[in-house]
């Protein structure tokens, strides 16, 4: 078994390296799993991770309950592992961060205007995958992140079928609050934070999640996600603030709910709620304006394949991430264009994608290297990417994220 920790580390003057690799590749870079664990959540034990390392971290850090993509983004975890968050590329027997490699040949990997715009890559994605429902809370606007030195975090999820089979406890999300809510009704729950359950989700309503479907989350936006497995391409940050004190019978420390708002705003409850992104968590239309059906795009089924958007749409605005799922019937050949670098996950059969082979995995060890994680750059997207579906009687599924403006044709949410 091949295994990240038998690498060596590269850390520095990486472009002939990352050069080679994508020159042998056909414009790819193969990716390594990427695993990170919450301390306040219970694992759904979904994501393939083998039982003996849910908690490979370490009990006292918490089970493991996500796995990132193409993440540049280190994970906000306390007494995390200097690398927590950050996906690895492996190459010729050697490991290196995508992150360095993208700070150090930038456009040849990202495309020149998202460097240009934002010197790194500035999204990620990730399953999560928990037995029961996340605390109802919400992320940081750009504005209100600044205030302590990050960035927002708007989000998206989508449902994957092929990680879904079972729904685990409350396959139900919480998402904004009742029309008619006031912000004086929200400030007496955050008072009655340790009196127990302080009630927020009397406030809230429940959407029945369906897998195959998904919803766009903007920033300032309260939400419980609910336990099915999650798709969550999302802005490169880690910054939330946790509105529920009781879940499950579970604690949430009040520390998260202020672990991203200035000290000296830690106890001004207006200060909080301002925060919250009121006219949307308020919206009678709620569900018009966030819920996501697939979009086929052209018809191809007749030819064996289908390309779809499964997350799309603006936030406040701005398209900051899209996403789509190829399927490849068995035997099936098709090249596909796209407008932009992505990171894509295999979640379903074999294949190959240009001269990389494509491998679900049925178990994965906590340092095990896999065949199911691809970066795509720019110029291996605009040229087509060819995928093969080797199998004789399984679809071939790929999940692929893109980073922010690069989806002009997609769909509008609504």
């Amino acid at each position: 078994m091949k295994t990240l920790n038998s690498l060596q580390t590269v850390n520095s003057n990486l472009r002939s390296l990352v050069q080679s690799a994508l020159e042998q590749s056909g414009g790819l870079l193969r990716l390594a799993p990427c695993w990170v664990p919450r301390a306040f959540l219970q694992p759904g034990r979904r994501l393939k991770l083998h039982p003996a390392d849910i908690y490979a971290y370490g009990l006292d850090r918490g089970g493991i309950d996500e796995r990132w993509f193409g993440s540049t983004t280190p994970a906000a975890n306390e007494n995390r592992t200097p690398d927590e968050g950050l996906s690895y590329c492996i190459f010729d027997g050697k490991r290196f961060t995508l992150a360095a490699a993208i700070e150090e040949c930038g456009a040849e990997i990202i495309g020149k205007q998202i460097w240009d715009e934002y010197g790194r890559w500035p999204v990620y994605s990730k399953f999560f995958d928990n037995m029961g429902p996340i605390p109802h809370h919400m992320h940081q606007s750009a504005e209100f992140a600044r205030l302590v030195g990050q960035e927002g975090k708007p989000e998206s999820y989508y449902f994957p079928p092929q990680l879904n089979q079972v729904g685990n406890n409350f396959p139900y999300t919480f998402m904004g609050l009742e029309p008619g809510t006031t912000k004086e009704q929200v400030k007496q729950c955050l008072a009655n934070w340790n009196l127990g359950d302080n009630g927020i989700l009397d406030l809230s309503k429940a959407y029945r999640l369906k897998p195959g479907t998904g919803w766009l989350i903007g920033p300032g936006l309260l939400h419980a996600p609910g336990s099915l497995v999650t798709y969550e391409p999302q802005w490169g940050s880690d910054v939330f603030s946790m509105f529920q004190s009781l879940v499950e019978g579970r604690e949430v420390p009040r520390t998260l709910l202020v672990k991203d708002i200035p000290p000296d705003k830690h106890f001004d409850l207006d200060f909080i709620v301002s925060e919250l992104d009121w006219e949307s968590n308020v919206d009678p239309n709620f569900k018009d304006h966030h819920y996501l059906e697939p979009v086929a795009i052209g018809d191809t089924a007749k030819e064996g394949f289908v390309d779809r958007w499964i997350v799309y749409g603006h936030i406040k605005g701005e398209q900051l991430f899209s996403a789509k799922e190829l399927t490849l019937k068995p035997g099936v050949k098709c090249t596909i264009r796209d407008n932009g670098a992505y990171g894509l996950i295999v979640v379903q059969g074999r294949g190959r994608m240009n001269n990389l082979v494509l491998d679900a995995p049925n178990m994965i060890r906590f340092v095990e290297l896999t065949d199911d994680e691809v970066f795509c750059t720019e110029s291996a997207a605009h040229a087509g990417v060819t995928f093969e579906n080797t199998s004789d009687v399984e679809d071939l599924v790929v999940l692929r994220y893109f980073g922010p403006g690069v989806n002009p044709d997609a769909p509008k949410a609504g």
